[in-house]
């Protein structure tokens, strides 16, 4: 394989000075200038890392890595990976597979004067000796620094940062923040390639840019998630209207149930119609409790849950050589001007995103898919970087 025929890598126009495209090519960089090669190893030992490969190959062998080595300029043979903000551009035919330094340090180095290269090419790179000690100290930087990525919001600086693309991705940025992936990137991959169509398949039935595009179209008309939250939600608006305050839980409750029996639903329907009120009176109680809704917040609608999706499913679908770039920038643009017409506010379509997910996954039981709701509401709400504090709702 011949590396030059990739697209080029991100570089610096015109000759001027190259900017570390997130932080962690920021952190290698500081740590290379110093000659620090134990901090340089501890961040590549938290990180996913990518080793290139023909998208045929990968698709005639998914569970295959075939890791091909270069000669570098002095002669040495050298094994490539790069960091995410080193990806090159999109490109059809070229993938990426996901890789950990764990997995590097297990692999069969053949040659023990062989190379470990990262970021190859690129005033990011380096070179590290692969001898069996050294390895050995890769799986114990691997195994102190590993740490899960649903935690941090992570940007890079040559993606998205401001106009109608980063507003569709920022509705998005709820999946970002749980996946440990870049909330502002449209680009050569989500998670790794042969992942990302194995999901695709698994979790939505996904095999081909058609049911990509059918899939991708029911999120953007709200019609993957369960009707019956915001046809209770509907009824709860109806009546504030009306009564010119909130209403009762009772007097809601009742109305919703009535209002079900009026369409011609069945009993069971209707007894479960008034248990989810229930349900969304103690999940927004919850809610107000973790700062997810001020104290006389409400969740008025529930599609945030399906255009958020969308913005993902439209990046899964170009990771997967589903789309190409227009096709999912469209889509992503499109997904947040919905949002912007469903809700007032970042908050709210936080709050609402929340909802819908809770009620079809959580089952009260206040678990991860609680939880990673309120880690990324409070990451968006209150990093200084996060882009619900750099673009404006309306």
């Amino acid at each position: 394989m011949v590396m030059n025929s990739l697209p080029p890598f991100p570089g610096n126009p015109h000759g001027a000075p190259w900017v570390p495209p997130s932080v962690t090519e920021h952190l290698l960089y500081e740590a290379g200038a110093r000659g620090d090669a134990e901090a340089q190893l501890r961040v590549l030992a938290g990180e996913e890392l990518y080793i290139v490969a023909p998208r045929a190959e990968v698709d005639a062998a998914p569970d295959m890595v075939r890791w091909r080595s270069y000669r570098d300029e002095a002669g040495r043979s050298c094994l490539p990976v790069l960091t995410r903000g080193m990806l090159p551009p999109w490109h059809p035919d070229w993938v990426f597979h996901g890789v950990s330094l764990k997995w590097i340090a297990e692999t069969d180095w053949s040659d023990p004067h062989q190379l470990l290269s990262v970021n190859a090419g690129t005033p990011a790179q380096i070179l590290f000796p692969a001898t069996p000690p050294h390895r050995a100290m890769w799986l114990r930087y691997h195994a102190e620094n590993d740490r899960p990525r649903s935690d941090r919001l992570i940007a890079l600086r040559h993606g998205a940062l401001r106009g109608p693309l980063a507003y569709g991705l920022a509705c998005g940025a709820h999946l970002a923040i749980g996946n440990g992936v870049p909330w502002n990137e449209v680009g050569t991959a989500y998670r790794e390639y042969s992942c990302e169509r194995e999901q695709l398949r698994d979790s939505w039935g996904i095999t081909g840019p058609s049911g990509w595009r059918r899939q991708l179209d029911f999120l953007l008309e709200a019609q993957n998630s369960p009707a019956e939250p915001d046809f209770v939600l509907r009824v709860r608006e109806q009546l504030r209207g009306g009564l010119g305050e909130p209403p009762s839980a009772d007097l809601w409750r009742e109305t919703a149930a009535g209002h079900a029996q009026d369409i011609g639903v069945g009993h069971g329907t209707v007894k479960d119609i008034e248990e989810l009120v229930r349900r969304i009176v103690r999940y927004e109680a919850r809610f107000r409790a973790d700062g997810l809704l001020p104290p006389d917040g409400r969740v008025t609608t529930t599609v945030a849950y399906d255009y958020g999706r969308a913005v993902n499913l439209a990046r899964w679908g170009l990771s997967a050589r589903f789309c190409v770039p227009h096709e999912a920038e469209q889509a992503i643009v499109y997904a947040g001007a919905l949002s912007r017409s469903a809700y007032h506010s970042w908050e709210e379509f936080s709050a609402g995103y929340a909802l819908g997910r809770v009620l079809r996954f959580d089952g009260e039981d206040y678990g991860d898919y609680y939880l990673d709701n309120v880690t990324a509401h409070r990451l968006l709400t209150e990093s200084e970087g996060s882009p619900w504090r750099n673009l404006a709702w309306r």
